[in-house]
């Protein structure tokens, strides 16, 4: 009994070491009432996480903002596009996609499809962020009836366990980058970036988009089986 009770008691330590860290952070950010992701949906699911963990990298930028996430947001064609992230700033609406990945990431900015190369050598393909990233961009122009490029910047955040191994991206107000490049390259950017936004235009359009995050289970269903639809062709 005495060898089963510490077997227990090194698994609940082992346990706290390695959650404990992430459980404070969760509960000392915002990213739980902005999302509707409990802590067990945050750390179950390894996408979900990334999310957080951005948004969290998010929240230590200073200044005045706005942060948004899981927006299921309309499109012009009647299905819905989801963003991960969104900041808004006095310097443009950020939009961040967050692809919690491993290994090697190969990708071009003009390519349909992106590689992920893991340890094993096996390869896995998905669909352009940048591209994917436009997708919501477009959506956020309809819904907010704002056609100004320059407000809308797009954020390609990958995960620090990954190397960026060949990947090429030149379009301006895109980044391609790592999770924890994040903060600095933020903030060199709006240091210099031009006011584009009062905070009475920001508060605006954040109750406007506020509405669509915390969709519901129809909603979601309903944007999953739009995908689908689309990769079937």
């Amino acid at each position: 009994m005495g060898v089963l009770l510490t077997f227990l008691i090194l698994i609940a330590l082992g346990t706290l070491i390695v959650v404990g860290p992430t459980y404070i952070r969760y509960h000392s950010s915002t990213y739980g009432k902005a999302s509707g992701n409990s802590f067990r949906e945050t750390v179950a699911n390894r996408g979900v996480y990334g999310e957080f963990m951005t948004y969290y990298t998010l929240e230590k930028i200073e200044g005045s903002y706005k942060l948004l996430s899981n927006l299921y947001i309309p499109r012009k064609n009647g299905t819905t596009t989801e963003i991960d992230l969104m900041m808004i700033h006095k310097t443009g609406i950020y939009v961040v996609e967050s692809k919690n990945y491993s290994g090697w990431i190969y990708g071009h900015e003009k390519q349909k499809q992106w590689t992920q190369t893991l340890e094993s050598k096996k390869k896995n393909r998905f669909y352009n962020p940048i591209w994917q990233n436009e997708i919501h961009i477009n959506a956020l122009k309809y819904a907010l009836q704002r056609e100004d490029d320059d407000l809308f910047n797009s954020l390609i955040v990958f995960s620090e366990r990954c190397t960026l191994k060949d990947v090429t991206c030149n379009s301006l107000n895109v980044a391609v980058l790592k999770r924890n490049e994040l903060k600095k390259v933020l903030t060199s950017h709006i240091k210099v970036a031009p006011t584009l936004l009062t905070d009475f235009e920001m508060n605006k359009i954040y109750y406007m988009l506020k509405k669509y995050a915390n969709a519901d289970e129809s909603v979601k269903i309903a944007h999953i089986e739009s995908v689908k639809k689309r990769i079937r062709g």
